[in-house]
């Protein structure tokens, strides 16, 4: 018998077609993936099998029920981790497991038995509110949340988008334990690492399946989009990569900086420098202190002590001149999604001080760049992740800054699109753009002139990959990020 049955689904949002004509079936026991391009029609499909949308065409079933006319018996036997929204962020991982235990009318004693082995590793902290715990963490709760009822069919939404290496790994490894235990599995993931976790993947692309069948031959059939070419890296002649050349005047320069909230110290005695017009990556697990070092770095957070200047103005007394010469870009909010992309535009550029005849000109060799001349009047809501990850990027340098700090800004993107991105990344450390970012994507990290590594609040290693590769002796930054992270000691 089939866990679950797809047969001819269709689903429209007003013109956009979100699916359409799609047929497959999962095996009971089955890890199955659910891949494509942003847009795709991914996530429609799962929020359909879930009984929280309703199809225009077609039918689905899920152990034998169908999820529209038998939504309630459907609601007791899945689990569902959808991708943007999980967990309640006020309150505490007690309270959030107590609640999902309640709306599917158990409790936590009932289903104890089987999230033990995953909500055991953070029930000592089951009075830290979600908002508070680390990628890794709030992984394993929002897993016990979906398995608290005792589901048969679990459906993932890309789970591990924005967490580190280590996480997901160890994400992975938690999925084999509940596959051993006949569960069925769906998920779909922008990593290739999981994707091969998979049996079998379907490939969806503009919400129609083009390929159905292990992920080795699926990846290889769609190389372009999967397996695209890697990137060369950008001549810049400003610089030398070399870790030991300081000749070129530094355009961030940190000696001794601590964040302390308390007794804790998120940012411990870091020490670095980034040249003008490098590609600086900056890595770590979740909860080393990489976004708190960015909050001080950009000026939204003041440290505790130590000494920093960015862009020649000092963090602790100039952060406000600090602003107006940085671009940045966070993974949770660079947009307004109401706006339309030339609204984004106009915005943001005044935010800057440009002047309107100055935007005007340029805005219209943005949208010719980005071939985004058709879309000038479209909500940024409505465009898929990708777009909007490019013409976030643009706008954060739309004003020419002389760094922009990038906040892992390629999270859930399809490889095609990261790539794209990066070009765009390149092109503007040609032009002299320091280039400060944040990655999980440890091929990312390759494309980096130099790497520092967080662990526990601490830069543990700075260098080029190729140093770091050879220093640690390992064949990839994904070994040498896994070599390290292990070595965390704090939660």
């Amino acid at each position: 018998m089939n866990a679950i049955e797809v047969n001819n689904i269709s689903k429209s949002y007003g013109k956009v077609q979100a699916l359409s004509d799609v047929s497959f079936t999962v095996n009971e026991g089955e890890v199955f993936g659910l891949i494509g391009p942003d847009g795709a029609g991914k996530t429609s499909l799962f929020r359909i099998l879930c009984t929280l949308l309703l199809p225009d065409a077609g039918g689905a079933s899920v152990d034998g029920f169908d999820v529209v006319r038998q939504m309630k018996p459907v609601r007791k036997l899945v689990g569902y981790m959808p991708g943007r929204f999980s967990l309640y962020q006020d309150l505490t991982v007690r309270e959030n497991l107590e609640f999902f235990a309640t709306l599917f009318g158990t409790t936590i004693d009932e289903g104890y038995d089987s999230i033990k082995a995953i909500y055991s590793q953070i029930e000592r902290f089951d009075n830290r509110r979600a908002g508070a715990l680390s990628g890794g963490m709030k992984q394993k709760l929002a897993l016990s949340c979906a398995l608290v009822h005792q589901p048969r069919v679990l459906f993932l939404d890309e789970p591990t988008t924005g967490v580190d290496p280590v996480s997901r790994k160890e994400f992975w490894e938690m999925l084999s334990m509940l596959k051993q235990r006949g569960i069925t599995i769906v998920a779909s993931t922008p990593y290739l690492d999981e994707v091969r976790r998979c049996e079998r993947v379907a490939f969806l692309s503009e919400g129609r399946v083009q390929g159905i069948d292990t992920p080795e031959v699926i990846l290889n059939r769609f190389a372009d989009i999967f397996c695209p070419a890697p990137l060369s890296s950008p001549v810049v002649e400003t610089i030398e990569t070399s870790s030991e050349s300081t000749d070129v005047e530094p355009a961030i320069e940190v000696s001794h900086l601590v964040k302390a909230f308390g007794s804790f110290r998120a940012v411990d005695d870091i020490s670095f420098t980034v040249r003008r017009g490098e590609i600086f990556g900056f890595l770590g697990a979740n909860g080393a202190g990489k976004t708190t070092a960015m909050h001080m770095l950009t000026g939204l957070n003041q440290p505790t002590s130590g000494t920093g200047e960015v862009a020649g103005y000092d963090i602790c007394t100039e952060h406000e001149q600090i602003k107006k010469h940085i671009g940045y870009m966070s993974q949770r909010f660079s947009l307004y999604e109401d706006l339309t992309v030339a609204e984004n535009i106009q915005l943001f550029a005044g935010i800057y001080g440009m002047k309107k005849e100055e935007v005007n000109k340029k805005m219209e060799q943005l949208l010719r760049h980005l071939k985004f001349e058709e879309h000038k009047n479209d909500l940024v809501g409505l465009l898929p992740l990708g777009w909007k990850q490019k013409l976030a990027f643009s706008v954060s340098i739309f004003h020419e800054p002389a760094i922009v700090f990038l906040d892992e800004p390629t999270g859930g993107v399809d490889p095609a699109t990261r790539r794209q991105f990066w070009e765009l990344i390149y092109e503007a450390a040609k032009r002299g753009i320091t280039v400060f970012v944040t990655t999980h994507y440890m091929d990312e990290a390759e494309y980096c002139d130099r790497i520092s590594i967080m662990v526990d609040g601490k830069i543990s290693v700075i260098g080029t990959p190729d140093e770091l590769k050879q220093r640690f002796h390992q064949p990839d930054m994904d070994h040498v990020f896994t070599y390290l992270a292990r070595e965390a000691k704090r939660e």
